[in-house]
């Protein structure tokens, strides 16, 4: 009888089955990565009380990792933080796709033309996920380091991809899910999401008035592939004061312009 193939990314002699239990070991300390990342650093009885672990065993982990330079600690503030490893890890995921490299110019375009900071970022595990920004040189700007993560509710970003995405798709994002105020005019209801979603399909562009941080705005379109799926938003993001209202339309053309260059880069079907 002919032996079955190895499912991909399997040892032949797997058995287990996929509710079996990881490697408790290996959790903990992704556990305490992801901990340091998200604090954009933490000290060592910080990371403890966080995670319910005690001092040693945080420690072994967390020395485990510097060697490896996946962590690293700063001796006078005896905070640790990501390490160069860690980011050299990051960017391999990012190579899978070469959304950030097509991005690149197009954002510093909309930087040096609308002189606010532009972003681009994607979908990860339903929320948006910072990867690459051009920062305006203003001292009040929006400042979203790659790595960073916000709801996709009250993202321009966000908005721009769920406008893209198929009406299963978007009633799953919104099963059961609590969509979380921010501010006074975060978008809280389903019914309000999904009017503003398809104002974004009319006109090709999203538009976040304060909706995440009060006195900032962002206009974002999504970035399209050649099979016709958003992969990824562009924006660009400025306080109120800068970013007014009048603004807005001459913004999104702008942004969509952007991000339809892109898309035509990495094989959108889309007309100059």
């Amino acid at each position: 009888m002919d032996e079955k193939p190895a499912r991909r990314g399997r040892p032949r002699a797997w058995s287990g089955s996929a509710s079996q239990p990881t490697i408790r070991a290996l959790d903990r300390a992704l556990d305490v990565l992801d901990a340091i990342a998200a604090a954009n650093g933490l000290t060592l009885s910080e990371i403890s009380r966080q995670l319910g672990e005690s001092p040693a065993t945080i420690y072994r982990i967390l020395t485990t990792f510097e060697a490896r330079g996946m962590a690293e600690s700063e001796a006078h503030s005896q905070v640790w933080r990501v390490g160069a490893a860690a980011f050299r890890l990051g960017t391999a995921f990012l190579r899978r796709s070469n959304v950030l490299e097509r991005s690149q110019a197009q954002m510093r375009l909309l930087m040096e033309t609308t002189g606010e900071t532009s972003n681009l970022g994607i979908e990860r595990n339903g929320a948006v996920m910072f990867i690459a920004q051009a920062e305006t040189h203003e001292s009040i700007r929006a400042f979203f380091p790659p790595g960073t993560v916000s709801p996709m509710h009250a993202s321009g970003i966000g908005k721009a991809l769920l406008s893209r995405y198929e009406d299963s798709r978007v009633k799953d994002f919104l099963h059961d899910r609590q969509l979380e105020r921010f501010t006074d005019k975060t978008i809280t209801s389903r019914e309000a999401l999904l009017d503003d979603l398809k104002q974004i399909r009319a006109v090709g562009y999203s538009y976040d008035d304060e909706e995440r941080t009060t006195g900032m705005r962002c206009v974002a379109a999504p970035i399209i592939d050649a099979y016709g799926k958003a992969v990824a938003g562009i924006s660009v993001s400025g306080p109120t004061h800068r970013m007014r209202s009048d603004m807005i339309p001459r913004l999104g053309l702008l942004v969509a312009a952007a991000a339809a260059r892109v898309s035509r880069d990495i094989g959108a079907a889309i007309r100059p």
